[in-house]
């Protein structure tokens, strides 16, 4: 199928989007659904967010690992991709500029938000990965000419997570910075592919300022 993603549903849950001070777009890990969604913006919910939270079709955003060819996930990516881009596009016609509206996933999620973020860069009101990266093996090109202009970033990240090596977060964080970003990494010793309490900390942290400012 060349357009996988084409027919999910979007759920929309939270604040009123038309009123909400941020919009924020959740994606979920490869085998995730909309409870586990819930219970992570459960954990760093703000009464004035607004959730958007697309499914992937069959659990999965994309079939391979990201350290693979991008050519081997490009359908499937590209597809999630123009998801993501419609999310965007919902809560834009609600009102909600790019600096309003913040990115969060986790796993395959965290990735596809990582990669709609650098291949459409503007000011958004944060981009939040939490056990991904972006796709392709190293030397992959990454020369994006769009500027994300001082978005605040977090990536997280276990050195022990056996799907991301901390390389792999590393490089996302030194594409991100050379678009303008303003990244904060942390690498948590001992972590598997998880989230822990201080990035559930940080994200709160990041969201709280965010609504403050809006």
């Amino acid at each position: 199928m060349r357009d996988p993603h084409k027919d999910q549903p979007i759920l929309v849950w939270g604040a009123p989007l038309a009123d909400a001070a941020v919009a924020l777009i959740v994606l979920h890990g490869r085998g995730g659904s909309m409870d586990d969604v819930r219970a992570l913006v459960n954990d760093v919910g703000n009464p004035r967010l607004a959730y958007l939270a697309p499914a992937a079709a069959g659990k999965t955003w994309f079939p391979y690992s990201l350290l693979e060819p991008l050519s081997r996930n490009r359908l499937s990516l590209d597809s999630a991709l123009r998801l993501l881009g419609r999310c965007v596009a919902q809560a834009s016609a609600a009102g909600r500029p790019a600096e309003r509206i913040a990115l969060l996933g986790f796993s395959q999620g965290a990735s596809v938000a990582l990669e709609y973020a650098v291949r459409n860069a503007r000011r958004y009101g944060a981009v939040i990965g939490l056990s991904g990266a972006l796709l392709g093996p190293e030397g992959t090109p990454r020369d994006y000419e769009s500027s994300l202009t001082g978005t605040p970033v977090f990536l997280g990240s276990g050195d022990s997570d056996p799907h991301i090596p901390k390389r792999r977060v590393d490089e996302a964080r030194a594409v991100l910075e050379r678009q303008g970003a303003q990244v904060t990494e942390r690498i948590y010793p001992g972590l598997g592919h998880a989230i822990n309490d201080d990035e559930k900390q940080a994200v709160r942290t990041m969201l709280e300022a965010l609504t403050r400012a809006a």
